[in-house]
């Protein structure tokens, strides 16, 4: 079945989809300060903040590493990712394990806030005077109520992240 992407960066139903039977968005979304959401196929499991293993000459947005059952998983710490303010771990942090096709990582947020379903009619792109070069991994702004959801691409993010770790070779 093929896929194609909407405004939202989702992927939707293939041609046959209609505005009446086109499936919502599921996200799980979490806080950076503002609360961001992925898709929920791209997240494996959320797990509590442990010991993380600082790896030398790293870039500077990478926490370290963490052994995941038996697993050796780099951990990205998303403010510094994003360029938001630095902020000290807590009790809500969360490491959230997603990935895209056979590479997953560990994404460092102040918390997990919830599972929500957006219809993709609620989504809107950023405007352009907000984002600033390098942004291309935002792929717009969910609105469920009164609130709005910052939606990342993953793919796009995490690719950016490890062409940056060559350069930095």
């Amino acid at each position: 079945m093929s896929e194609r992407l909407h405004a939202s960066g989702f992927a939707e139903d293939g041609p046959g989809s209609t505005p009446e039977h086109t499936e919502k968005l599921h996200l799980v979304t979490f806080r950076l300060g503002e609360e961001y959401g992925v898709p929920i196929r791209q997240v494996r499991e959320v797990v509590r903040v442990g010991r993380i293993t600082v790896v030398p000459r790293s870039p500077g947005h990478m926490e370290g590493v963490i052994n995941l059952r038996g697993r050796i998983l780099p951990v990205v710490n998303l403010r510094k990712r994003l360029k938001l303010p630095v902020r000290e771990v807590g009790k809500a942090s969360r490491i959230v394990v997603a990935g895209t096709g056979n590479e997953v990582s560990g994404l460092l947020v102040d918390a997990v806030c919830r599972v929500v379903k957006v219809s993709p009619e609620s989504v809107g792109s950023v405007p352009e005077e907000v984002l600033g070069a390098g942004t291309d991994y935002i792929t717009g702004v969910g609105r469920l109520k009164e609130m709005l959801i910052i939606l990342l691409d993953l793919e796009k993010l995490l690719r950016r992240e490890k062409s940056e770790m060559k350069e930095g070779e």
